[in-house]
């Protein structure tokens, strides 16, 4: 096993050992909602088969204690749709950073900043079918081991996993104290996709905010092993806070393939959310001209949703 991965582990459960002698706290949280979705478009759209209207929920529960030498463990596990979702152990070592373990990409590493635009709520590119997220850098929600520390408004995160078929990993660097109502960050990483091929991830954003309004740019690309594969992906959003319950946002995207068989698929989006409490009304309005990169492949996603959290 390898060495970074031993130490993660063995630092990870002797601080389960050591939390057993003190009292720690249990919370559960969760979420349900109801939604109504209608896809369309032309060449092979997939629409929404039968009944539109759909619900979802989900539960988490959380526990977590102090340790005698002032580090904090905690430990999750979510189920959404009465299925098993994510787990994580984690140890918070304050000014040394913290390690995690499990299936939540949010720890660390690349998937952290994969997709940072501000939206009120899904992005221009979202809900059209299987190949809409071309072009983002996603290394994937293997066990992965996670580190994360912040150093004078700099966060420095990694992820690591070891799977059947190699070792994900990546890093990411995000600044948000460099400039009053900025934020920055850069990621790179490897994700592999079997014994001979492979993706190098590499993504750039920035976000400002001024007052209500929050713009945002981000440019993503993949190296693939493949001849004439790469993929990047550029988009922009902007969002405005109408009131502290109105949030509404705006977002384009734009696929470009190395194929030469492929034209660049473009997409455009509207959300708008008001939350009231633990309840959040939604509405998302998703447009792409030629999906996946096929011309003459248009499609149109319209979503209205309640969500309840508790």
């Amino acid at each position: 096993m390898n060495n970074l991965k031993k130490i993660g582990l063995t630092a990870l459960a002797g601080s389960l050992v050591a939390s057993t002698a003190y009292a720690g706290a249990l919370s559960v949280s969760g979420s349900a909602g109801v939604k109504y979705q209608s896809r369309s478009g032309s060449s092979g759209a997939t629409s929404v088969q039968g009944n539109p209207w759909s619900d979802s929920n989900g539960i988490t529960f959380s526990g977590g204690g102090e340790l005698d030498n002032g580090m904090t463990v905690g430990v999750s596990y979510t189920m959404t749709d009465a299925a098993f979702s994510t787990s994580n152990v984690t140890l918070d070592m304050g000014d040394a950073g913290k390690l995690a373990f499990g299936h939540d990409s949010a720890h660390g590493g690349i998937d952290t900043i994969k997709d940072k635009m501000p939206t009120a709520g899904e992005e221009a590119w979202d809900d059209h079918g299987s190949g809409d997220d071309a072009g983002v850098t996603d290394v994937g929600a293997d066990a992965s081991l996670y580190y994360s520390v912040n150093m004078s408004g700099i966060t420095a995160s990694a992820s690591y996993a070891r799977t059947g078929l190699g070792t994900d990993n990546s890093i990411a660097l995000v600044a948000s104290e460099l400039v009053d109502g900025a934020e920055f960050g850069i990621g790179t990483g490897t994700n592999v996709i079997s014994a001979t091929s492979e993706d190098d991830l590499t993504t750039v954003y920035g976000k400002y905010t001024s007052g209500p309004i929050t713009f945002g740019v981000q440019l993503s690309e993949i190296d693939k092993t493949a001849a004439n594969s790469d993929v990047d992906r550029e988009a922009a959003a902007i969002s405005f806070a109408v009131n502290e319950n109105l949030s509404i946002s705006y977002g384009i995207s734009t696929v470009k393939y190395e194929a030469s068989t492929s034209v660049d698929a473009e997409s455009n989006g509207f959300s708008a959310s008001y939350t009231m409490g633990g309840m959040t009304l939604g509405a998302v309005r998703n447009t792409t001209d030629s999906f996946a990169g096929t011309a003459g492949s248009d499609r149109e996603f319209t979503e209205v949703s309640l969500s309840f959290a508790f």
